[in-house]
C-alpha cells in the first residue's frame, strides 16, 4: 500500500481549475520532486496534501485513510506529513533552540529531555549547534532553512514536503540546503519536493512529475524525463535550462 495516494483531485478557485484531476502515489523512501512554470500548481498541490487549501473533488489518502475531508484532525496529520516553506516561516522573537522544540513540546505533548536531545543531534548534524541561542534575525537566509528543516524533523515525519526552498537563497546558501536535502534522500526520507533546481532535481528524484496548466503533462523517472521528455511543453520547458 502506498504511504500516500492523490485520486482524481480537483482544485478551483470559483470558476478558475487550478488542480485538475491530479493522480499519482508515493511509496516508502521515494523522493517525487514536482516541475512546471510558475502558477501551474505546484505550490497549491503541496498546500492541499498538507491540509492549507480545500480541495473540490477527488481524495488524497494517507496511509490508508482519506485525509481532505471535515474531519480530519490537521494537527495530528502535519505531525505526520511535514512542511517546509520558501520564507522559512521561523518565529522572529523566539531562539533557533525554541524554534525547533516549540511543536514537539506543545503538539506532542513530549518530554523536554528527549526533544532537547534530539533538536541537539540534528543541529550538529547539520552544523548549526553554535547557532541554537541564535535569533533568526541573525542568521543568513541559508541557516535558516536549515533551521526549518531540523524543526520539521524534530516532528518525526513519515513524509516531508519541499517548497522551493531554495528559490530565495543565493548560490552558496542554495547548496546548503540542497546538501542537507541529499542527506536525508541517504537516510530514505519520503519527500515531494517542488524546485526550479534542474540539476539537483535530476540527482535526486525517484520520480519527477510534470505539471502544465494544472495538469500533469507526464510522469517519469528523472532520466527519461530530462534526456528524452515526451511531450513538445516539457521539451520547451527543459531548454530554458539548457537540459
Amino acid at each position: 500500500m502506498s504511504l500516500l495516494e492523490i485520486r482524481n483531485l480537483v482544485k478551483k478557485y470559483n470558476d478558475h481549475i487550478v488542480l485538475n484531476n491530479i493522480n499519482f502515489s508515493v511509496n516508502k523512501s521515494d523522493v517525487i520532486v514536482i516541475l512546471g512554470a510558475s502558477g501551474c500548481g505546484k505550490s497549491t498541490l503541496l498546500r492541499c496534501i498538507n491540509g492549507l487549501e480545500d480541495t473540490h473533488s477527488g481524495e488524497i489518502i494517507f496511509d490508508g485513510k482519506v485525509i481532505n475531508d471535515k474531519k480530519t484532525n490537521w494537527t495530528l496529520v502535519r505531525q505526520k506529513i511535514g512542511m517546509v516553506f520558501q520564507s522559512y516561516e521561523l518565529f522572529p522573537h523566539m531562539s533557533v533552540i525554541d524554534n525547533i522544540t516549540l511543536a514537539p513540546l506543545k503538539v506532542e505533548k513530549r518530554q523536554k529531555d528527549e526533544v532537547i536531545a534530539e533538536a541537539y543531534d540534528l543541529l550538529k548534524r547539520f552544523n548549526l549547534l553554535d547557532k541554537k541561542d541564535s535569533m533568526p534575525r541573525s542568521l543568513s537566509g541559508g541557516q535558516k532553512q536549515r533551521v526549518a528543516i531540523i524543526r520539521a524533523l524534530c516532528m518525526n515525519p513519515d513524509i516531508l514536503l519541499f517548497d522551493e526552498v531554495t528559490a530565495s537563497l543565493d548560490p552558496e546558501m542554495a547548496y546548503e540546503v540542497s546538501s542537507v536535502i541529499l542527506e536525508l534522500v541517504k537516510d530514505g526520507m519520503t519527500m515531494i519536493i517542488v524546485t526550479h533546481e534542474m540539476r539537483f532535481a535530476k540527482s535526486i528524484a525517484s520520480e519527477v512529475i510534470f505539471l502544465d496548466n494544472g495538469s500533469i503533462a507526464e510522469k517519469s523517472y528523472p532520466a527519461d524525463f530530462f534526456n528524452n521528455p515526451k511531450t513538445e511543453r516539457a521539451r520547451k520547458f527543459l531548454s530554458i535550462f539548457n537540459m
